[in-house]
């Protein structure tokens, strides 16, 4: 059976794996306004608004990524007891996401990034943020409630914004939960330092981020790459890297081997939240029983279909088997 019969088998069972995802949620705030005249205050434009919106953030990309695909979802983090995390929590509810694993901390407001944009043009970015790592009180009730969650999932998404949540110590915990529970963890990583990730199944940097964790001067070639994720495979003893490198598709690494996928795409618009469908299709299609290799060729299928589009987007199980061909 060829990959595209597989999906679509898999798209005729009405198949749903279940995902945990655990990682730093927010919101992103659009202002669009138009602007014709400075202030007399001080040499910026003064904006006119036009309309506003909200949508989820950070890791609420990576979950409506996997419930457009059809998976069953739970998410796990830390948000504020504030409107905005009233409004996350709406959000996620209304799509059919589990939320009963959120924790609610008065100490630190709901991540908000608001973004004011004249036409096409992002004039300013305001963020309402704490990144000050969690209380050892608030990660003590969220190791407790995946403790009691984490046996239905089927695989584990960590989705690393830099946020405060994933200190080396709680991460450590979560991911030693879900290996006592023989749960894959998948993880989309931030910062310099990956040791924190040890144990993981797959780990996925873009090109830039594994080369200043891995602090190699560039990643130009296959053999640059395979020197990095040394270091990381040092650092980890993770099963997998997998390495996104933009127009060139994305490299399976493992400490034997390596395997570059080369780029679906056709035209390129926007690769915002590409990362975040990447991590999703692979997580999606391993807790269905696919190898990595087939998960990471359908997950660049995924990111060609989502980066022809402006902003954060998701695709479907019909769109990727119609990109397949």
């Amino acid at each position: 059976m060829n990959l595209t019969d597989k999906v679509r088998s898999i798209q005729a069972a009405q198949k749903q794996p279940s995902v945990l995802v655990i990682g730093d949620l927010m919101i992103d705030h659009y202002i669009w306004g138009g602007a014709s005249r400075l202030s007399p205050e001080a040499p910026v434009p003064i904006v006119n608004v036009k309309t506003e919106s909200s949508t989820l953030g950070g890791a609420g990309n990576v979950v409506q990524n996997l419930v457009a695909l059809g998976a069953n979802v739970t998410v796990a983090g830390v948000i504020g007891d504030d409107a905005a995390g009233r409004q996350l929590i709406e959000i996620l509810e209304s799509e059919g996401v589990k939320t009963n694993v959120i924790i609610k901390d008065n100490t630190r407001p709901t991540t908000i990034k608001t973004r004011v944009l004249v036409g096409s043009h992002q004039l300013v970015r305001v963020d309402r943020e704490v990144t000050d790592a969690v209380s050892q009180q608030i990660a003590d009730e969220l190791v407790n409630k995946l403790s009691e969650n984490i046996e239905s999932a089927d695989i584990v998404i960590l989705s690393d914004y830099n946020k405060g949540l994933f200190a080396p110590a709680l991460t450590q915990r979560l991911i030693e939960i879900a290996n006592e529970h023989k749960k894959k963890v998948v993880i989309d990583p931030k910062g310099l330092n990956y040791e924190k990730y040890k144990g993981a199944y797959i780990i996925k940097p873009n090109r830039k981020e594994l080369a200043e964790a891995a602090k190699a001067e560039k990643i130009s070639n296959i053999t640059d790459l395979q020197n990095a994720a040394k270091t990381i495979f040092l650092q980890t003893g993770t099963e997998y890297l997998i390495v996104t490198l933009s127009e060139e598709g994305m490299a399976i690494v493992t400490e034997q081997s390596s395997k570059l996928i080369a780029v679906k795409a056709t035209e390129v618009f926007d690769v915002t939240g590409a990362g975040d469908t990447v991590i999703a299709t692979i997580a999606y299609f391993i807790a269905l029983g696919l190898p990595v290799e087939e998960a990471c060729e359908l997950a660049n299928h995924a990111a060609a279909i989502v980066i022809r589009h402006v902003g954060s987007a998701v695709t479907t199980l019909d769109e990727i088997i119609k990109d397949m061909g």
